[in-house]
């Protein structure tokens, strides 16, 4: 018999690392450099933090490029990168070395910021703590996803892919352990970075709440 839905939610605790970049050349030295939860602290950071505005924010290095360094194709080069392909946050770093290892191969802009602006580096701890709630079907699924923290959700659609490596989402690694596969695809094909959390949460509980009606 399948274990039922075990809900976890999350905290961060933000770490100033103590570097920092007044131009292209030292922001691909520390994005070399910094650990791995430093790339996904500037690049998932505005997802949590604003979860009700709308959707397809910069991650931090987009917009640190284009509004401090006015380098605004390469800016948009760091924005293009599809966050959702990755699962990994070393093939993202890997990325994201390759766009500046380009540029300034090619002869770009070593433009300094203004003092004052330079890019602080920064990182997250996060700390795990099991939630109230199993969920041992659908119905109780949804019921249970109507009521849990945004922190939660981004938990489990997030975290657990990024900075585990994991290849999918939590909810659909469950939806496949109980013969759901279908529904897991469905959910597994959303782009999350492409809504707000409180509608990717509205859409995971209609499509659940559609199944178990089946």
């Amino acid at each position: 018999m399948s274990e039922g839905f075990h809900f976890n939610t999350q905290y961060h605790l933000v770490e100033l690392l103590g570097s920092k970049a007044r131009n292209p050349a030292e922001l691909l030295e520390g994005i070399k450099t910094v650990p791995a939860s430093c790339i996904y602290y500037h690049t998932h950071r505005f997802l949590q933090q604003h979860h009700y505005l709308s959707p397809e924010p910069p991650n931090d290095f987009a917009f640190w490029l284009t509004d401090f360094l006015h380098l605004r194709s390469l800016g948009e080069e760091f924005l293009s990168v599809d966050t959702v392909l990755y699962c990994n946050l070393e093939d993202l770093r890997k990325t994201f070395v390759e766009i500046l290892e380009d540029y300034l191969s090619k002869d770009g802009k070593n433009v300094d910021c203004l003092p004052g602006y330079e890019f602080h580096f920064l990182a997250c701890k996060t700390f795990v703590l099991p939630m109230p709630y199993t969920a041992n079907n659908l119905r109780e699924f949804a019921e249970i996803l109507r009521k849990i923290s945004i922190r939660s959700l981004y938990f489990h659609i997030f975290e657990a892919r990024m900075r585990l490596g994991v290849p999918d989402n939590d909810f659909s690694q469950w939806l496949r352990s109980i013969g759901e596969d279908k529904l897991a695809d469905e959910i597994s094909r959303l782009d999350p970075y492409n809504m707000t959390l409180e509608n990717l949460r509205r859409k995971i509980i209609r499509m659940v709440e559609d199944r178990a009606r089946d």
